[in-house]
């Protein structure tokens, strides 16, 4: 993380990362003001721009999410990258999470993040891997490799054995993001030596944090702001 005077600090104990609540201005402002180490925003592609939201296009004037959950494109609160950027006024605490394959929306984001905050650590999140490689040479950039299924994540331990100019983006990720009911305590020990830190989702009661806690992850993803302040009363 970055201080007030612009040096970067290591945190100590769990990070408590609030989950989606990126997705709006609204929220984001209020993970932050909780004191969130990191706020995650969803990123999907639009016409050639990447567009803040979870929710999926169903055509050009659908949105959509399951269980068939439909929404109005028009009426839907679909903030802009740019918008969210400067809605963080010089904090680093935000994790976008790319969705989908389109192939022009890393090299987007990427260009954004460059213009808008360059050299700002900002954390970029991924399920597809290769899209990783758009922020090459962009040091600052976090990388966080996510896996959401036991086939992905074997496939992320044998890459994280490698030599880290392998891996995506040819350098060594901030971290990775792990769906808690698949990933065991070992997996965890294992993902731990590579990178600095492991991070599992969903995280919402108190009894999943606890299994978290027995995992050993350093980082816990959540949509529950209040037992997010737990983590944080805790370190």
């Amino acid at each position: 993380m970055i201080n007030a005077g612009g040096e970067r600090v290591t945190v100590q104990g769990m990070l408590a990362i609030a989950h989606r609540w990126g997705n709006s201005v609204a929220t984001l402002r209020e993970a932050l003001a909780v004191g969130a180490d990191l706020v995650e925003a969803d990123v999907r592609s639009f016409r050639g721009t990447p567009e803040i939201r979870h929710l999926k296009s169903l055509g050009p004037w659908l949105l959509w999410d399951h269980p068939w959950e439909l929404v109005l494109r028009k009426g839907a609160d679909l903030p802009s990258l740019d918008h969210v950027l400067a809605t963080l006024n010089g904090t680093d605490r935000l994790m976008l999470d790319l969705k989908g394959i389109h192939p022009g929306l890393a090299p987007r984001v990427a260009r954004t993040l460059r213009t808008a905050v360059p050299d700002a650590p900002i954390a970029v999140c991924t399920r597809q891997w290769p899209m990783l490689d758009a922020f090459r040479g962009d040091d600052a950039v976090r990388l966080v490799l996510s896996a959401g299924s036991r086939r992905q994540i074997g496939r992320l331990r044998v890459l994280l054995k490698s030599s880290p100019d392998s891996w995506p983006g040819a350098r060594r990720a901030f971290g990775v993001s792990v769906k808690r009911t698949l990933i065991t305590a070992n997996d965890v020990a294992d993902l731990r030596r590579a990178v600095e830190h492991v991070m599992t989702w969903p995280v919402d009661t108190p009894a999943e944090l606890g299994k978290a806690r027995h995992l050993g992850v350093t980082g816990v993803i959540g949509k529950d702001l209040r037992l997010l302040g737990e983590v944080l009363a805790a370190r």
